[in-house]
């Protein structure tokens, strides 16, 4: 049986054109902020396990995004697949990349692909 790659907490990255109205939308869907700074433009909610973040003015599409290290509630993993080690697995199966996290550093890193929709997906390492 093959191993399943560990990829971390999923959110979805929304290109939201007015944060508040965005905000108080997902409100009555019962999501709460959980994190972000609205001074900046970007906000992360929160409802039960779904988390969604709101970013104003910075990705010019929703993207798929996974934090390697990091448990739904970013907390720090103890234990975790680094995201240089999960981009060079995706490289021996011929995965395709936007941008590269590089391999010569540890700590925080990210990398992004894109499906074949061209949806991007990013990887995005905090820890």
């Amino acid at each position: 049986m093959e191993k399943s790659m560990e990829l971390g907490a999923f959110s979805i990255s929304l290109a939201v054109r007015d944060l508040k109205v965005s905000k108080e939308f997902y409100e009555k869907f019962g999501f709460k902020v959980f994190g972000g700074d609205a001074s900046e433009n970007w906000l992360i909610l929160k409802n039960g396990d779904t988390v969604i973040g709101l970013f104003q003015e910075m990705f010019k599409k929703n993207i798929l995004t996974f934090n390697p290290g990091w448990d739904g509630n970013a907390n720090r993993l103890e234990t975790f697949t680094d995201v240089r080690v999960l981009q060079r697995q995706l490289k021996t199966q011929g995965v395709q990349f936007e941008t590269e996290a590089d391999e010569t550093t540890t700590g925080p890193a990210s990398f992004i692909v894109q499906d074949p929709d061209r949806n991007p997906i990013l990887f995005d390492q905090h820890v």
